[in-house]
């Protein structure tokens, strides 16, 4: 059984100066490059999503902008793909469950943003298309929500969305346990 990993986009417009910006990004994004070192140094599969907007109206991930680009930090290496998504859903009408089966992958680590969004449906589609999955949580980002009159803070949302995910469609593990299991 092979252990893939699945970085979700870590592009810069989720940066401090970026469109979109995250609260915690740049953390969860050291915490990715970790976890990304540890994959590269096994030689374990690692596989790049890089959402590109083409909704109408979209404010972030435009096509042709450095905000679409993914972020130094976590920049593939030659061999490592990269898949362009155009849906939260990072399975939707790409071939990432081709490469993750072509290589054997049964457990997926999935890092990245928003939290809230492109990981909470990429793990859910995981799931339910049969893989194990671990969310490595400090390595991925959300933001503040609004629903209504109610404001949730960005902390809130991030452990909402992973304790909802804990049970039973992930692992939700620290960059720490993460690294501590893979020695």
């Amino acid at each position: 059984m092979a252990c893939g990993l699945v970085l979700v986009d870590v592009q810069n417009d989720y940066f401090p100066a970026g469109s979109m910006e995250l609260a915690g990004m740049e953390e969860a994004a050291r915490n990715a490059a970790e976890v990304l070192a540890s994959f590269r140094k096994t030689g374990a599969p690692v596989f790049h999503i890089r959402h590109v907007a083409t909704r109408p109206g979209s404010t972030f991930f435009l096509p042709g902008t450095a905000g679409v680009d993914i972020a130094e930090i976590v920049a593939p290496l030659k061999g490592e793909p990269v898949l362009e998504k155009h849906f939260p859903n990072s399975f939707r009408e790409t071939t990432l469950a081709d490469l993750l089966r072509e290589n054997d992958v049964e457990e997926i680590v999935f890092c990245g943003a928003m939290t809230h969004m492109c990981i909470d449906t990429t793990v859910r589609a995981a799931f339910d298309l049969g893989f194990r999955c671990v969310v490595v949580g400090d390595a991925c980002a959300t933001r503040n929500l609004r629903f209504g009159d109610v404001s949730v803070e960005a902390a809130q949302v991030q452990a909402a969305f992973l304790a909802a995910l804990a049970s039973p469609f992930a692992r939700v593990i620290s960059t720490a346990e993460l690294l501590q299991e893979r020695t």
